[in-house]
């Protein structure tokens, strides 16, 4: 279980330290920015969750390693091929994007839950749920409040509502299935609905519509 859970965990930190940093190479920062906002979206979800669970410091803190790869792969991302490849061509950018996006807020989503379960004796559902969408789509609304765009859990996509069916997805599974395949459940069920929600052009209604 060990192993599944840091295998979960690093998809979800290198697909959001990814997306990070193509957000930063899009604003044209240097690479201190583009490192702070590949930092940024693959822990900070993490951190608010853990202060919301009382887990001080936050894991982030304790066990680097997160953190290090997030900056690894955001440097990697500066490199010029890297960056020329991508940011000239825009519809691969935004593929790139939504998969990146998806990928890391399944993963994400599912941890939350997993750290939940593993802090607490007895959380309830609403606590699984908030705890999830918080660490899956935290990451990234801090990320794009810090890039000056409008985040992402607002408008693209039903972003937030994908974070909350998977969630309650692998809540619902948990003690049916056993925490690994409420995990993969979950994890799927967001990156379908995000896949699904952005080839048919699902979207919430919006104010001025």
């Amino acid at each position: 279980m060990e192993t599944f859970l840091f295998i979960v965990n690093l998809i979800g930190t290198v697909a959001f330290a990814a997306a990070g940093a193509m957000t930063g190479l899009q604003k044209n920062m240097d690479i201190f920015g583009v490192c702070v906002l590949g930092l940024t979206t693959a822990v900070g979800g993490g951190i608010v969750r853990d202060l919301i669970l009382g887990i001080t410091p936050p894991n982030a803190f304790q066990d680097p390693f997160a953190a290090m790869v997030a900056i690894f792969v955001s440097a990697v991302f500066f490199l010029r091929r890297f960056r020329h490849f991508i940011m000239q061509r825009p519809a691969l950018y935004e593929r790139m994007m939504l998969w990146l996006d998806s990928i890391g807020l399944g993963a994400f989503t599912v941890i939350g839950i997993q750290i939940a379960y593993e802090t607490l004796e007895a959380p309830t559902l609403f606590l699984l749920v908030f705890v999830g969408v918080v660490t899956g789509a935290g990451g990234g609304l801090i990320r794009d409040v810090m890039a000056g765009n409008t985040p992402y859990i607002f408008v693209k996509h039903v972003y937030a509502c994908a974070s909350l069916a998977g969630a309650l997805v692998c809540a619902g599974l948990w003690e049916i299935a056993g925490s690994a395949a409420a995990m993969v459940a979950g994890l799927v069920t967001v990156v379908l609905l995000r896949c699904l929600s952005a080839h048919f052009r699902w979207n919430l209604p919006k104010a001025h519509e």
